[in-house]
């Protein structure tokens, strides 16, 4: 899904604080190690994450081991982000060739509890450091977006962003799923939403409590 930008985006008092808070204004700058992925904004509020404390525990476990097995198969050679949500581990950056995109997505597919793997890494040269920082500032621009919106549940999404792509899980209604990418639409510097959401029912929502 190509985006279109129809508005300009205006910088809210969310996303200030969200950069303040997470020590991001740093990190754009280039003084401090850049962090990308949906974990480095959602610290704060584990706590009205849909998915069970298990599931997060168990989903943080998958993250760790399948960098751990990436390592062991290319090395540090290559730029690769992965972001697991509810077992479904989201394989982006850039590897060298076709045989390491291939051996990294057989070896994440091997760790324990793994579900399902998106592999969406692209065979080129590694981003540099001002498109990470890019990246991330659009991150944070979906994320503060979200949050602004009183009829959205932030929370409920967790957003990553590589080359101007904008991937979106989570555990979400067929509503929130339209007016969350209806909203990222209108985020300048965004080229493409990805659309890797559980659509529940609103049933289902009502049903779902914060544990």
């Amino acid at each position: 899904m190509n985006v279109t930008r129809s508005m300009k985006y205006t910088p809210s008092r969310s996303l200030c604080a969200m950069l303040a808070g997470a020590g991001l204004l740093a990190a754009l700058s280039g003084c401090a190690p850049l962090l990308i992925g949906g974990a480095a904004l959602g610290g704060a509020m584990v706590a009205t994450d849909r998915r069970t404390s298990g599931t997060q525990l168990e989903d943080q476990g998958i993250e760790l081991k399948s960098q751990n097995r990436i390592r062991d198969v290319v090395g540090d050679k290559s730029h690769v982000t992965v972001t697991s949500y509810d077992r479904q581990v989201l394989l982006t950056g850039e590897v060298f060739s076709e045989a390491d995109k291939a051996a990294i997505e057989a070896a994440v597919a091997k760790v324990e509890n793994v579900r399902n793997v998106v592999n969406d890494l692209v065979v080129g040269w590694p981003s540099s450091a001002s498109d990470r920082s890019r990246d991330l500032l659009l991150s944070t621009k979906v994320r503060a977006t979200l949050v602004d919106a009183k009829d959205l549940s932030a929370n409920a999404f967790t957003v990553l962003t590589e080359r101007e792509t904008v991937y979106l899980m989570g555990k979400v209604t067929e509503a929130e799923a339209t007016r969350a990418i209806d909203l990222i639409r209108t985020i300048s510097g965004v080229k493409k939403v990805v659309r890797l959401l559980d659509i529940i029912t609103p049933e289902q929502l009502a049903e779902r409590k914060p544990r």
